[in-house]
């Protein structure tokens, strides 16, 4: 049985969910980033208990086929934008598309749609996350980060940073506010 979960976004979320299904003795055959397929079928009293203990951990079982879809399109971006693998070529709609098996502009409508942000605003916000973290590790220097990020330049990075947060990325690591909004938050 197949289920998905809402607001899985990173390995440890993975560790999270798996350890629940441990607890609740649920066999996993496999798991994933907001997907989980079980050795078994599930009662509809386990998966409310179920649904309860992912709840307590800001997790939840996802029903309604559009949001499967929104949840699957949030994950690919988020993978993506973790892996640190995007190239000043890359094309967000040709992604997601491949990944997806669907023509973008249904993708994007049912996103715009539900989410009352598009699908290039979202991928935007959740780089810039990624910006945030990667600059408060202070392992990487700017050049280094708009590379990883698929940036064109790094005057690119720092405009779309600004516009975005109201500080330059120099503001942003010299200011005492130095807020990151959760990824499953954006």
């Amino acid at each position: 049985m197949k289920i998905a979960i809402k607001n899985m976004v990173c390995n440890r979320c993975i560790a999270a969910v798996e350890s629940i299904f441990e607890n609740l003795k649920i066999d996993i055959i496999q798991i994933s980033l907001g997907e989980v397929e079980t050795k078994n079928e599930i009662s509809d009293k386990e998966l409310q208990t179920l649904n309860l203990k992912l709840k307590s951990t800001g997790f939840e079982i996802l029903e309604d086929s559009s949001k499967k879809q929104i949840e699957k399109i949030k994950n690919l971006i988020i993978q993506k934008i973790s892996d640190e693998d995007l190239d000043d070529n890359f094309i967000l709609s040709e992604f997601l598309s491949s990944g997806l098996h669907r023509d973008y502009s249904s993708i994007s409508k049912l996103f715009s749609q539900n989410e009352n942000v598009t699908l290039e605003q979202y991928f935007i916000l959740q780089k810039i996350e990624k910006v945030k973290e990667l600059l408060l590790y202070k392992e990487l220097n700017l050049t280094e980060i708009s590379q990883k990020l698929g940036y064109k330049s790094v005057q690119h990075l720092s405009n779309q940073f600004k516009k975005i947060t109201g500080f330059s990325p120099t503001q942003f690591l010299n200011s005492n506010e130095k807020k990151r909004i959760a990824l499953d938050k954006v």
